[in-house]
């Protein structure tokens, strides 16, 4: 809770706009930044962009990424923090795309891996984390880690 503070303390002082596109958190990311009071000042929406279809119809992400990469991939999440940040036109976009499992991993994509997307004015990060636990435990580390990512980036503005 206090890493959330902190997040939206600094993104209403420094008046800055973010929007979400979330793929295996299912929209946990936007539900976590509006928890706050007063975050209708910073959180401009929330795509929850699960198929790929909705990917390329929401987000602008390329077909051709998704089918090089794949939906799990650096490419991927970079495209939908991206494709957020543009179509909202804010600030920050953030992206999270993974595996929260139990299945649907393989051996080059396991279960737990996820990718987080920050896109700002100055560029695009994206990290690529290997999450242990249950699917809801997988679901809250990447809630945790994209906040953190966040927090990163703006102590820095």
């Amino acid at each position: 809770m206090e890493l959330l503070r902190k997040v939206s303390s600094l993104l209403k002082e420094k008046g800055i706009k973010i929007a979400t596109a979330e793929s295996c958190t299912g929209g946990l990311v936007g539900h976590t930044l509006t928890n706050i009071p007063g975050s209708s000042l910073y959180f401009d929406r929330g795509v929850i962009s699960y198929s790929n279809r909705a990917k390329v119809e929401l987000l602008d992400v390329p077909e051709d990424i998704i089918e090089k990469f794949g939906a799990v991939s650096e490419e991927v999440a970079r495209a939908m923090a991206e494709g957020i940040r543009k179509k909202a036109k804010v600030d920050i976009g953030l992206s999270v795309t993974g595996i929260a499992g139990p299945t649907g991993g393989t051996k080059e994509k396991p279960v737990g891996l996820v990718y987080i997307g920050i896109s700002h004015h100055g560029g695009t990060i994206v990290k690529k984390f290997q999450f242990e636990g249950d699917r809801l435990t997988i679901k809250e580390r990447a809630c945790e880690e994209a906040l953190r990512m966040l927090l990163n980036l703006l102590e820095k503005k």
